[in-house]
């Protein structure tokens, strides 16, 4: 399907493939269908009550698609929990009845839901977040008030009636967040927990909070309610806690009345990758398999598990008792039920770009996915049948062509996809081959099997012209075409030293020892990590991931964090860009911080504010705030932007064919795989 070979299996197999999957797990007092449990995540739907229908109907898809217990987004207990001004809480008995819709909705389907009981603590974004001390978080402006010992005590019993509410609301359980550097963990660490009284000091002391929240909370709900704690397993962050601790801490829980214990990696402040594409897949199960000795409650791993069969492989071992997916869940709502009837090939897989979901949460938008923009909009984008056929021809097979392709097919159209490259995938077939990036073969193989499925005739290796479209006699016709590399206008771009980014990545050149690359935008950075990595990619080989993010044992280290080995680069690489801004400031939010260190551990020279003058023999001639600089290197890669490929739309449109500009086609600012699949696929949806 694609050249080359694909990094990741996919297993296509029946149930049976997944025994320890789609195995009952018997709690007591209730029964979860299977092992698929969808772990939290904010969706931007929770904090106004008019979005509640949205979220029924996000939750309900899900419940609908397999899942056994699906949890909420984080609701905070009182308003000094807050993760932002007016955010989402449960705290009066008219929110609790709002929810009712919800939760019918999702046990309609025969799933359960349980409501995170999330409270930021000095995460909060605004100014009446409090603390454990008075401190302020490094990704916050906005320092915590410490509390006092009344109102430490007043606020665990304020989770404690938000589980009650939570059960009024028809709620199965809640969830604890006891990680990611939220407000429990703020006590649980001596960095942030500076206090002389009771609830600071000795690790007995900072571990009282989460005790006593879990002890009144089960006090206040009864035995027969779920209470799930998420568990911070690796802090990943100086100062982070003990292996001793953590499994106390684990035990206290389970003793207080949890009924499962969820894996938590990571405060969202740590300078280690946890959940971003180029994180092996099932990272940190590990750490879940270390704490199940320990313990007598289910256990649930979490982070970077997509597929099946690596879910399977996590339980196989008895590295864990339930499998936690949130991302993979916005990708494909439908995951359990396509992994229990066989259909494996079928899953859209989430490729941990975080581009659409995290992304979007922290630029105070509402969630949704990359690879499925139905997610979080499921009242708002439906393919719904036609009720009147067309014939139309989609030109270009990259993400956008793909997409319009098979929902249009999906819906009735007659399907006509043509492509002058011999494989689908357009830009994808680049993105797949950067270390780290190996996901995007899932995307791939999923629109491939689509294809199959929805009907769509392929012409591929095929360039076809404006008159062959006329003539074909198609209704309409998408443009999908993609774009073009800009070449920037400086004197010697056409010397032999310059070479084209494609070119670099599918080795059709090869390059020297000094390499200076042009442009510092998504393609830039994603050109700099093929130039810095030679063999095996890390993401394929956890071990070596580990050493260059120096993530080791929690009982070698506190809180799991070690200093990194990086493996050195195999050649010099001058990243360079006119813009003074930061180098990468463009790139995503949750995830360019990521690329920036992978760059700077690999010793990239990385260039702002910089003025070509020319390209010789000599190699590349700059000026930096005002001071000329040669750049003496083997090659220079061109990766200065894109251009529009528009060169059928005017004659189609002057023959008198409607026709659809979608994807890079229509806007080629920098690569935007999200708005090329959104785009075409609203255009599909609305022919």
């Amino acid at each position: 399907m694609v050249d080359g070979p694909i990094r990741y299996n996919t297993v296509m197999a029946d149930a049976t493939t997944y025994p320890h999957l789609f195995e009952p797990l018997d709690l007591g007092f209730t029964t979860l269908r299977n092992r698929v449990f969808m772990g939290s995540m904010h969706t931007g739907l929770e904090d106004k009550t008019g979005d509640i229908p949205r979220l029924a109907a996000f939750f309900e898809e899900r419940s609908k698609g397999g899942v056994a217990l699906s949890i909420t987004g984080g609701y905070a207990p009182n308003r000094e929990g807050w993760l932002s001004p007016f955010g989402s809480r449960m705290a009066t008995k008219s929110l609790a009845s709002k929810h009712r819709v919800i939760t019918d909705a999702v046990h309609q389907h025969g799933g359960k839901i349980a409501l995170q009981i999330l409270h930021a603590g000095r995460y909060g974004y605004n100014p009446f977040n409090v603390s454990a001390s008075a401190t302020k978080a490094p990704i916050n402006p906005f320092k915590a008030r410490a509390l006092s010992g009344k109102q430490v005590d007043r606020t665990i019993d304020d989770y404690a009636k938000s589980a009650v509410l939570a059960r009024e609301a028809g709620y199965d359980g809640i969830e604890i967040m006891g990680s990611e550097g939220y407000f429990i963990n703020q006590f649980l660490s001596a960095a942030t927990n500076h206090r002389t009284d009771q609830w600071g000091g000795s690790a007995a002391n900072r571990m009282r909070l989460p005790i006593e929240i879990v002890l009144r909370a089960r006090e206040a709900v009864g035995p027969d309610f779920i209470i799930v704690y998420r568990l911070s397993m690796l802090d990943l962050v100086p100062g982070g806690q003990r292996w001793d601790e953590t499994v106390e801490l684990a035990q206290a829980i389970e003793a207080a009345g949890a009924t499962i214990i969820n894996t938590g990696i990571g405060w969202h402040e740590a300078r280690v990758p946890t959940i971003v594409t180029s994180v092996p897949r099932a990272a940190f199960t590990w750490v879940t398999g270390k704490l199940k000795p320990h313990v007598g409650i289910p256990l649930v791993a979490s982070n970077r598990i997509n597929m099946p069969d690596v879910a399977e492989a996590v339980l196989a071992r008895g590295d864990a008792d339930l499998i936690s997916m949130a991302r993979p869940l916005l990708a494909d709502a439908d995951w359990a039920v396509k992994a229990e009837e066989g259909r494996a090939d079928e899953i859209n897989t989430c490729i941990a770009c975080n581009q659409a979901c995290l992304d979007n949460i922290f630029e105070r938008k509402h969630v949704s996915c990359l690879v499925n923009p139905r997610a979080g909009h499921e009242t708002l984008l439906n393919y719904l049948p036609t009720d009147a056929p067309k014939k139309i021809a989609v030109v270009g097979a990259g993400p956008a062509g793909l997409a319009a392709s098979t929902v249009l097919a999906q819906r009735g159209h007659t399907v006509e996809l043509i492509d002058a490259d011999p494989v689908i995938g357009g830009q994808f077939n680049l993105a797949r081959r950067i270390p780290g990036k190996e996901e995007f073969d899932e995307t791939i193989r999923y629109f491939g099997r689509q294809l199959e499925l929805t009907g769509v005739t392929q012409r591929l290796g095929t360039l076809v012209s404006a008159d062959e479209l006329v003539a074909a006699g198609h209704d309409e016709v998408v443009l999908a075409t993609g774009v073009v590399p800009r070449v920037p206008q400086i004197s010697g771009i056409d010397h032999p030293k310059v070479v084209g980014y494609a070119d670099v990545i599918t080795g059709a050149v090869t390059l020297g020892e000094r390499v200076a690359v042009i442009g510092a935008g998504g393609i830039g950075f994603d050109v700099s990590e093929f130039l810095t990595h030679e063999g095996v990619s890390p993401t394929l080989d956890l071990e070596a991931w580990q050493k260059e993010w120096g993530v080791t044992d929690p009982e070698l280290a506190d809180g799991g964090l070690a200093k990194g080995e990086h493996a050195p680069s195999p050649r010099k690489v001058f990243l360079v860009q006119r813009k003074t801004t930061k180098v990468g400031a463009g790139l995503g939010k949750t995830s360019g911080w990521v690329h920036r260190a992978a760059l700077q551990h690999k010793k990239v020279e990385m260039i702002a504010g910089a003025s070509y003058t020319r390209i010789d023999d000599a190699g590349l001639h700059l000026e930096v705030d005002g001071v000329a600089r040669v750049l003496e290197v083997d090659h220079v890669v061109v990766c200065a932007g894109q251009e529009p490929r528009r060169e059928l739309h005017d004659a189609l449109v002057a023959a008198g064919v409607k026709t659809h500009l979608v994807g890079g086609a229509d806007v080629a600012a920098e690569l935007d795989a999200k708005r090329a699949i959104a785009q075409a696929s609203e255009l599909a949806a609305a022919l």
